[in-house]
């Protein structure tokens, strides 16, 4: 299974908007190649209507309970992914449980129903 890591927060609500749907994106075109995917943003979005805060001290609990679960992180780039407190802690998460870090760029999420264009490295 593939843990769909992605930034999220953010002060403007309509980015953190065009996030969850560039999420949605491509967990779904993931679905659709066979692949199993989690995101939490994808799944955890609809809460913040119900009261939970959007800040990543909340949420790592959860986030890695299903990290451990996964046998992969994929990273999908959008603009932000650097600068994500909650992304960098995911991939330091995987890495302490050894999990396989990749990464894919929004392009090739939406484009493509396949990893082929999945990296497992990234210039910095």
């Amino acid at each position: 299974m593939i843990y769909l890591a992605s930034p999220y927060s953010h002060p403007n609500v309509m980015i953190r908007r065009q996030r969850f749907h560039a999420a949605c994106r491509a967990a779904a075109n993931l679905l659709a190649s066979g692949l199993t995917v989690f995101s939490p943003i994808v799944h955890g979005y609809p809460f913040v209507d119900h009261g939970l805060p959007t800040d990543w001290p909340f949420w790592e609990r959860f986030d890695r309970d299903h990290m451990t679960r996964c046998d992969e992180v994929v990273v999908l780039m959008l603009d932000g992914w650097r600068e994500s407190v909650g992304v960098a802690a995911e991939i330091r998460i995987a890495g302490e449980l050894g999990k396989p870090v990749r990464y894919l760029a929004p392009g090739d999420a939406t484009s493509s129903p396949t990893l082929a264009h999945v990296a497992t490295e990234v210039d910095c």
